[in-house]
């Protein structure tokens, strides 16, 4: 029941009631109603963000987020595998492969390095779970850069064997003749009587005594330069540059099976053992130049005969006899 109010009438000398306007009941009524809206939905808002109450669409984000977590963790799983193993293959490229091509090791400082400047992670940042995103980027970007620096060496090493290989193709490895093939060896590299003045004088080569038209081979890969008989005293005569400083001669040949500008093969046939220009008997003259200065072919025919063999042929080539040019 509410109150009754009353009023003091001064010129009737009487208390009346108050009436109140059925106006003004109203807009209070309005002003209730749009108050307790009001706290209603400043209530609602406040409780949407606590914790104490979650919406179907609040769960499925925080599990989405857990989901995330466990993701993240097994992919900084993945990266220590993969970290292992790339650890692994620098060891082997800095100990064996870059050593044994007399390369200089890739120190970690370089490999390992991050990035320094500006922040490339700024994009990232102000989010819940930013330090483990930032964190798992800046691994992948480091594994990333040791993987391109660990490709580059890789790549330098393939031309570095592919160069090894090239210089071991060309180095003169063979004897010229082979052994089935001679009679003997007639002079070996050193000082020699020359058998037509009969001075003692330096022989620049080995001679190989064997029938005219027993086959000559290359003894490295290389490019022909000369084949015909223009030096003095070599009669018909081949010249083969073979690359990384080397040259040998094949001299006092009957024919040839090569041409200049050639390209051969360790072991290809280039010509005939015969016995033209300033030369006693059918033999091959034979010589290796290493920058443009002769030395003992004897160091070099480890490529086609055994050590046994070696032994036999070195002792010949010693002896002070006559040579056949």
């Amino acid at each position: 029941m509410s109150k009754v109010k009353y009023y003091y009438d001064s010129e009737n000398l009487a208390y009346r009631k108050i009436k109140t306007q059925k106006r003004r009941k109203f807009g209070v009524v309005i002003l209730f109603i749009l108050a307790a809206a009001l706290f209603g939905f400043l209530s609602f808002i406040v409780l949407l963000n606590t914790p104490f109450f979650e919406t179907p669409k609040d769960r499925l984000q925080a599990r989405e987020i857990e989901n995330l977590k466990l993701n993240y963790a097994i992919l900084n799983k993945k990266m220590d595998q993969v970290n292992g193993a790339l650890d692994a293959i620098e060891e082997r490229d800095n100990n064996v492969y870059r050593v044994y091509f007399n390369k200089t090791a890739i120190p970690d400082s370089i490999r390992k390095a991050g990035f320094q400047g500006k922040n490339r992670y700024e994009l990232l940042e102000g989010y819940n779970n930013s330090q483990l995103v930032i964190n798992t980027t800046k691994r992948i970007d480091v594994m990333s850069k040791q993987l391109a620096i660990q490709s580059k060496s890789l790549d330098e090493i393939l031309k570095l064997a592919a160069a090894k290989s090239e210089f071991l193709s060309a180095i003169p490895a063979i004897q010229p003749v082979r052994n089935e093939n001679l009679k003997h060896m007639a002079s070996g590299f050193g000082y020699r009587t020359d058998p037509f003045t009969k001075a003692r004088k330096m022989h620049e080569g080995m001679d190989f005594t064997a029938k005219s038209g027993t086959p000559i081979y290359a003894t490295g890969d290389g490019v022909v330069a000369k084949a015909d008989n223009t030096a003095s005293g070599y009669g018909n005569h081949i010249v083969i540059r073979h690359g990384f400083g080397y040259e040998t001669l094949y001299a006092h040949l009957s024919k040839y099976n090569t041409r200049a500008g050639q390209r051969v093969k360790r072991g290809d046939i280039i010509g005939y053992v015969g016995s033209t220009g300033r030369s006693e008997a059918p033999h091959l003259h034979y010589e290796v130049l290493k920058d443009k200065k002769v030395v003992n072919p004897l160091n070099f025919y480890y490529g086609n005969i055994s050590a046994v063999e070696y032994v036999a042929i070195s002792q010949l080539a010693n002896q002070e006899n006559q040579s056949l040019d």
